[in-house]
């Protein structure tokens, strides 16, 4: 994996780059569609390579591990090959699906003992065995495992959380750096800082990480609940320590004022289920708001859904159709919902990576966020 720097903007840490593995050229800032059991719900592969233009997805450890299984995947030559996507692919180490299974794990020194969701069988994951599933996978990037903490939390869990998350990437870092990829290209392992909303914390972990001088980083443990300025707060901590010349990946985040507000805080990569969970649900995002298509004043407009030519769908469908879809509730009002979200997402973080590149990103990033927090 490479990575490389290209323009920083001058009132704000953000900066735009190239991302490179042996599957793609990704440019960043970088919004990646969710793909948790080998497949971006409702968006065939060639939308999202042709159309909405993801150089990147994700794959889910936790529920492909379960299902298909690596087995099914080892004989497809790795989720590429099994789903049929030659772009790159990250995944992640099922830490968080481990903790919202919280009635159903238990956490221990050797690993985390969970239920399958599917049908209660036992399983444990350790920090060597999650390298080797997602070696199996064949992701082009891999987490470490980690203990994702909730919101709130006491100080003693926080710290307790910590300290064995970086025990259990020491260990993940010596498998990794002890094995081989199974198929014909290289993986990269991020390992992830943690410490919830303590400032003393953060710090501690973004040191800790920093001195592994893994081929990039991730931040975990936020957006879980807590106010979006204790996010912001925790990501100026992080990344006044995390190394420059490495991408940063912040988890789960967000909504698009979350990454435009991340992207300024210097952060280089980002994964929601929001576009994809929400467009299912009728949310739609556009630069001049958010629309719940479902509200009866978009019965009879005929405009398109995001007129300022933000997503390609609006060249195809009306608001008043898109609406008529999922009150209906058609397959293909969940589909056209879920790909402009996705299309939007990736056009915003594209027009972040040109506004650096010009010198205007903080300009156009404040004009941009009370259009973006709209409800039309």
């Amino acid at each position: 994996m490479e990575f490389k720097i290209l323009h920083r903007d001058k009132g704000s840490e953000a900066r735009a780059g190239i991302l490179k593995t042996d599957h793609s050229e990704i440019p960043t800032p970088i919004f990646m569609p969710v793909g948790t059991a080998g497949t971006v719900k409702g968006v065939h592969q060639r939308d999202l390579q042709n159309d909405i233009n993801a150089p990147i997805i994700l794959g889910n450890t936790y529920h492909l591990y379960l299902r298909p299984g690596l087995e099914v995947l080892k004989g497809a030559g790795g989720l590429h090959g099994f789903m049929n996507w030659d772009r790159s692919i990250l995944t992640d180490s099922g830490g968080y699906q481990v903790f919202s299974l919280a009635a159903k794990r238990k956490l221990k020194p050797e690993g985390a003992w969970f239920s399958s969701h599917i049908d209660g069988s036992k399983h444990l994951f350790t920090p060597e065995n999650i390298v080797d599933t997602q070696r199996i996978i064949g992701a082009d990037i891999m987490m470490a495992f980690d203990e994702c903490t909730p919101w709130p939390c006491e100080m003693k869990y926080a710290k307790d959380s910590l300290k064995l998350t970086h025990q259990w990437l020491d260990r993940g870092l010596k498998q990794f750096n002890s094995t081989e990829p199974h198929y014909d290209h290289s993986q990269a392992f991020f390992p992830i800082v943690q410490g919830s909303v303590f400032k003393d914390l953060r710090r501690k972990s973004a040191e800790y990480i920093a001195e592994k001088n893994a081929e990039g980083n991730a931040i975990g443990g936020l957006s879980v609940g807590e106010p979006a300025e204790e996010m912001y707060a925790m990501l100026e901590v992080v990344n006044d320590i995390l190394p420059a010349d490495k991408p940063r990946y912040l988890m789960g985040v967000g909504t698009p004022v979350n990454i435009l507000e991340s992207i300024s805080r210097g952060v280089d990569m980002f994964d929601c289920v929001m576009p994809t969970r929400n467009g299912r649900n009728g949310m739609l995002f556009t630069a001049e708001g958010i629309i719940n298509i479902k509200n009866r004043k978009w019965m009879d407009d005929y405009s398109p859904i995001d007129i300022s030519g933000n997503s390609f769908v609006d060249l195809h469908y009306s608001k008043a159709y898109l609406r008529h879809l999922i009150i209906a509730g058609e397959m293909l009002g969940a589909q056209i919902a879920t790909m402009h979200n996705l299309a939007f997402y990736i056009r915003l973080v594209s027009l972040a990576f040109e506004k650096i590149k010009s010198g205007t990103f903080t300009a156009w990033k404040e004009k941009m966020i009370p259009a973006l927090s709209t409800r039309l």
